[in-house]
C-alpha cells in the first residue's frame, strides 16, 4: 500500500482529507500543515504521494513539488482557476469543491502512474561507473582464483550472494573483499 502524505495549511482540513483517505482504504502516514514538516515526512518514507493544498505557510505547491523526494506523486487540490492556469509537470489537480469519486480516481491514477515509472526504472539496465565495473571484475577474479571457479560461476555466485542479502552487485563486491582480509 503506498503511503499518503497529507498537506493543508488548516490543520482541520487535512484531517478531514486524511479522514476521507482512510476511509477509502488508504493509509495517510502524516499530516501536516507546511512544506517542511512535508519535506520531513517524504524523506521518512521514502516514496508514496503527497495530496495538498495549494498554498502553505513557508511555500507553494510547486516548491514542495521541486524539493521532494523523486519518489513522490503529487495530487493538488484547488480552485478550477488555479488548475486551469495550470499545475506544474507531474502533478495532477482535482478542483474544489471536492468530489469524493474525483479524488479517489485521481489518487488512483497517480498511484498507477508510479507504479508504471517504478517499473520502467526497474526494467531499465543499471549503468556502472569504470570503477564499479572494475571492482566486480576484481571479484569474480578473486572468485576464480581462490575457489576455482569460472567467469561465468563468479559471475552468478555474485548475482546470488547480492540478491539473497538484498545489496547490489558492488556492494557484494565490496563484502567479499573485506571478508578476504580476514
Amino acid at each position: 500500500m503506498v503511503g499518503v502524505v497529507v498537506v493543508f495549511p488548516k490543520i482541520e482540513d487535512a484531517k478531514s482529507i486524511r479522514a476521507l483517505l482512510v476511509r477509502n482504504g488508504y493509509e495517510v502516514k502524516a499530516v501536516c500543515t507546511s512544506g517542511a514538516q512535508a519535506l520531513t515526512a517524504a524523506d521518512r518514507l521514502g516514496s508514496g504521494v503527497i495530496v495538498c493544498g495549494y498554498k502553505y505557510p513557508d511555500m507553494l505547491y510547486d516548491e514542495l513539488y521541486e524539493n521532494v523526494v523523486p519518489a513522490f506523486g503529487m495530487l493538488l487540490i484547488a480552485s478550477a482557476r488555479i488548475i486551469e492556469e495550470g499545475v506544474a509537470d507531474g502533478v495532477v489537480g482535482v478542483t474544489m469543491p471536492l468530489k469524493v469519486n474525483d479524488l479517489i480516481n485521481s489518487l488512483e491514477m497517480v498511484i498507477s502512474y508510479m507504479e508504471r515509472r517504478r517499473k520502467r526504472r526497474r526494467a531499465m539496465p543499471v549503468q556502472r561507473s569504470e570503477q564499479e565495473r572494475k571492482l566486480i571484475a576484481d571479484a569474480k577474479a578473486l572468485l576464480m582464483e581462490r575457489n576455482h571457479m569460472t567467469e561465468e560461476e563468479a559471475h552468478r555466485y555474485l548475482q546470488k550472494t547480492s540478491m539473497d542479502s538484498g545489496t547490489n552487485m558492488v556492494e557484494t563486491a565490496e563484502m567479499l573483499f573485506a571478508l578476504a582480509k580476514i
